[in-house]
């Protein structure tokens, strides 16, 4: 899967620079680092659809040679959120409505899936980290917090798949997780959303596949007429 977002304390910014330390205090190798950054700015809408993201210039705002930027911008390129354009440049990719559809469409398949199997295996810390996920997006949504409860929220999706139990899900999932992500970026009903998981995890506490998978096919929904809605806004 997709390397997590930085903590809900904000993203570094590009003008101050970072240790080359991962969130568990590791060694990260500095294409990882601007990959994390330039992932978060995305997810984040600081980087909007169509922004410019030119080596040269990436690499004298975050402190680094041209290389792990080149990198960096390759596995954004392949985690569908970054579009390669000619020479040394990319743009922050632009999701038309059918990939936003083709993505709800992949996501209810394997999502639904995910809370069944949720309700059925998960372990003690598996209901843990979901809480915690979701008592640091209701936190942020009542203090208006947008970016730190969308990356709760997303942090909140994340657990709900270890939950399941299955590799091959895991395998499946981390294809698109950088775009779900950016998906659930999009949402600006805060409390509504964090209101829907809360009736997820309740179902997943006890035991309820249907229940469980009923409750996320409507969340699903949920995003879906959010994004229409905001598309149709900003026409």
């Amino acid at each position: 899967m997709a390397p997590r977002s930085a903590s809900a304390t904000g993203a570094p910014g590009l003008d101050t620079p970072e240790p080359d330390t991962s969130e568990h205090g590791t060694f990260e190798p500095e294409a990882l680092r601007v990959a994390r950054v330039l992932r978060d700015q995305i997810v984040d809408g600081e980087r909007g659809p169509g922004s410019r993201l030119v080596e040269r210039e990436l690499a004298d705002e975050l402190g680094v040679s041209r290389v792990p930027v080149r990198e960096a911008l390759r596995a954004l390129v392949a985690e569908g959120l970054v579009t390669p354009r000619p020479r040394s440049w990319a743009v922050v990719r632009t999701f038309s409505p059918d990939d936003v559809a083709h993505l709800l469409e992949v996501r209810a398949a394997l999502e639904v899936l995910a809370a069944r199997r949720a309700a059925e295996r998960a372990a003690p810390q598996d209901l843990t980290a979901l809480a915690d996920a979701l008592a640091r997006e209701e936190q942020a949504a009542a203090r208006d917090d947008a970016t730190a409860a969308r990356r709760a929220a997303a942090d909140f999706h994340e657990a709900l798949l270890a939950a399941a139990g299955n590799s091959v899900l895991d395998e499946l999932t981390a294809v698109t997780a950088s775009r779900s992500r950016w998906l659930l970026g999009q949402h600006e009903d805060l409390a509504g959303m964090a209101g829907e998981h809360r009736h997820l995890l309740d179902a997943i506490r006890a035991g309820d596949a249907d229940e469980a998978a009923h409750q996320v096919a409507a969340h699903l929904e949920t995003s879906r007429r959010a994004l229409t809605a905001r598309r149709a806004a900003a026409d």
